[in-house]
């Protein structure tokens, strides 16, 4: 005798958040966090001279604040209430409104990551330890979130691992470098140095993504590990030419390069300065924040561009030749085009970031651009997701900023051996945290996709079924 199967649907439904309850748990724990932390981070005591007075912290309070709802969204998006598996019983009767929420939240996320993004400046003001510290710590992430999005476009939607990505970041650099300090002042004089990465910017990318063309041409029918060594070969020739080739770049001394201006002013406590122009007292915080929006501007112009372009044919073609090539081929797409161009493209946002690069340190050197930083970049894009913008954007944040949180571990020293310093353990604490999350969640931190084409209405499919997490 036959049994009826079980109906969980009443219990899927009960487990499955609407937008109205998320935004009330949501708000319920900012207010008792801040209940917990005004008293015991706003608030702080000091001694001084017999006197006791009490220094207010609310930045870092309100900061604390957002870091535990980001979490806890965080973990109600993909943790507590992620979509079903394709074997899972209920997928047919609580999978779509398990779909449906998560549709409808992930349309706020990166909205929310942008406001959040433009505001950020304005919580460093509350808080005087945070200003530059922290203003360089967010520069240097996004720098590697832009990063992680060029590669996006070769690993993640093209399906080509690429292990010399840095060559590009480094061909951006040396770029803005060679022409501020060599072409540019013989070519048109030194007055145009103020302006000298806004010119070079586009320059650097275009001669990036010439360089990625070049590397497309030798490796347009190699795949899989093949393909990973001819490009790990290329990012190592490139730095070997900076190394070596001490006429043209220096060799391992470097190269001292002008710092980016505010449209031809300097930031300088000198006449004719940012400060001077707009009559305010000179702060060493005002580039810092300048730096930020420059390249919160670039991180930007990547993610809409690679987002449009997905929605494109050449997007499109990029996402079948990472399905199956040979499906490619027979359905009559151009897979040497189609190569060419995801190479070209990923590396002139490399190129861009480079260039930037250069303009914040106002030093280049070969020890900038060895293979550890292309590890990183894939680390970031693999950990995120392949495909995923919104995950390279968690990854990066946990990645680049685990390194800065190791300089902050002096208490560790009590137990550590002498003269062993806490952050020689950072690869190794970011290695073990690859392992775990290859081991448990081995397709990033956002698997879910938002299908390029669909008929009609999107539909969710299982990651069973696709390359890259659901389509």
């Amino acid at each position: 005798m036959s049994v009826a199967p079980k109906n969980n649907s009443s219990s899927d439904d009960s487990k499955a958040l609407t937008t109205s309850a998320l935004t009330k748990d949501l708000i319920s724990t900012a207010i008792i966090t801040l209940l917990v932390l005004i008293p015991i981070v706003a608030m702080k005591t000091v001694i001084g001279q017999g006197i006791i007075s009490i220094v207010y912290r609310f930045g870092m309070a309100f900061a604390l604040t957002g870091i535990v709802v980001g979490t806890r969204l965080f973990l109600h998006l993909f943790v507590w209430h992620k979509a079903p598996s394709a074997g899972s019983k209920s997928t047919l009767t609580s999978g779509l409104k398990s779909v449906s929420f998560s549709e409808t939240i992930t349309k706020y996320i990166a909205p929310g990551l942008l406001i959040f993004a433009l505001l950020f400046p304005v919580f460093t003001f509350f808080h005087p330890i945070w200003d530059k510290r922290v203003m360089d710590l967010a520069v240097y992430i996004l720098i590697y979130i832009m990063l992680g999005w060029g590669l996006n476009v070769v690993v993640g939607l093209a399906g080509l691992l690429d292990l010399g990505y840095v060559a590009f970041y480094a061909v951006g650099a040396y770029a803005y470098a060679l022409l501020s300090t060599v072409y540019f002042p013989q070519w048109f004089g030194t007055g145009i140095l103020p302006w000298a990465f806004y010119i070079t910017l586009p320059v650097a990318g275009l001669l990036a993504a010439t360089w990625g063309v070049v590397l497309g041409f030798p490796v347009l029918r190699l795949r899989g590990d093949y393909l990973a060594i001819v490009t790990l070969a290329f990012g190592e020739m490139i730095r070997l030419v900076l190394v070596n080739w001490f006429s043209f770049t220096n060799g391992p001394q470097g190269i001292s390069v002008p710092k980016i201006t505010f449209f031809g002013l300097p930031f300088k406590d000198a006449p004719g300065s940012f400060s001077d122009f707009f009559g305010i007292q000179f702060n060493r915080i005002h580039f810092y924040i300048f730096l930020y929006y420059v390249i919160l501007t670039l991180a930007l112009i990547t993610y809409f561009v690679t987002k449009r372009l997905r929605r494109l044919p050449i997007g499109r073609a990029w996402e079948a030749l990472r399905e199956d090539e040979i499906a490619c081929r027979s359905l009559g797409i151009n897979t040497t085009t189609t190569k060419l161009t995801a190479f070209a493209i990923g590396a002139m946002f490399g190129g861009f970031a480079g260039s930037f690069f250069a303009a914040r340190q106002g030093f280049v050197s070969p020890e900038s651009f060895v293979y550890i930083e292309s590890a990183l970049i894939l680390a970031i894009v693999v950990l995120g997701g392949l495909g995923s913008q919104i995950g390279i954007v968690f990854s990066a944040i946990a990645i680049m900023g685990s390194f800065e949180l190791f300089r902050e571990m002096d208490f560790m020293k009590v137990v550590l051996p002498s003269g062993t310093e806490p952050i020689q353990f950072r690869m190794l604490a970011v290695g073990l945290a690859m392992v775990l999350m290859m081991r448990f969640r081995p397709r990033g931190f956002v698997t879910k996709r938002e299908p390029t084409v669909f008929l009609k209405e999107k539909k969710s499919v299982s990651g069973d079924l696709v390359a890259e997490g659901h389509g």
